[in-house]
């Protein structure tokens, strides 16, 4: 998968260390299991601001800013695992997209100290409901930012990418309406 990050645009926010990081893993990344994921882009329309926010949540084990993410569910399609995700670990319900918004790639971090590869597909969740009580409640930090400071904050070059791409798609459309 090509980086998804304009010229015009950069944002360092560890990039560079991360894709030191993940060329020292090629061996993996090329002849090993390449794991899947499915994650939430979560969002919503600030009537005052008149831009839409994203919502950011730390991993539990690096606190490192991310987008909501977890592993296939049995019985369930990715966008209902990215939905479940994003209720989990930050409380918000939504209205997901089952189409994908787009793919990034990351070194997942195991139990045993090993670094996997995973593919991570993306889905738009529009937050229609924040909840006070949810499974993760107290493990992350969450932040309501702007797209480009999302995209400042995560180290993963493609996800950076796809806040900015996610912006812009936003924005056309609230520009139809």
């Amino acid at each position: 998968m090509a980086p998804l990050i304009s010229g015009r645009a950069k944002f360092s926010g560890g990039s560079d260390r991360f894709l030191s990081e993940l060329a020292s893993h090629a061996d993996a990344l090329f002849h090993g299991p390449i794991y899947e994921q499915y994650a939430a882009i979560c969002y919503r329309k600030h009537p005052d601001l008149g831009a839409a926010q994203v919502l950011i949540v730390t991993s539990r084990e690096s606190g490192r800013w991310i987008v909501p993410k977890g592993w296939p569910i049995k019985g369930k399609k990715p966008h209902e695992v990215a939905a479940i995700e994003a209720f989990e670990e930050a409380g918000v319900r939504g209205k997901i997209k089952k189409k994908p918004l787009g793919y990034f790639t990351y070194l997942k971090q195991l139990v045993d100290g090993n670094r996997v590869p995973c593919v991570v597909q993306l889905h738009l969740l529009e937050v229609e409901k924040i909840c006070e009580n949810f499974p993760e409640r107290g493990q992350r930090r969450i932040e309501w930012v702007s797209f480009i400071e999302a995209a400042s904050r995560v180290r993963e070059p493609e996800l950076k990418g796809l806040f900015l791409i996610a912006d812009r798609k936003l924005r056309r459309t609230k520009a139809k309406k």
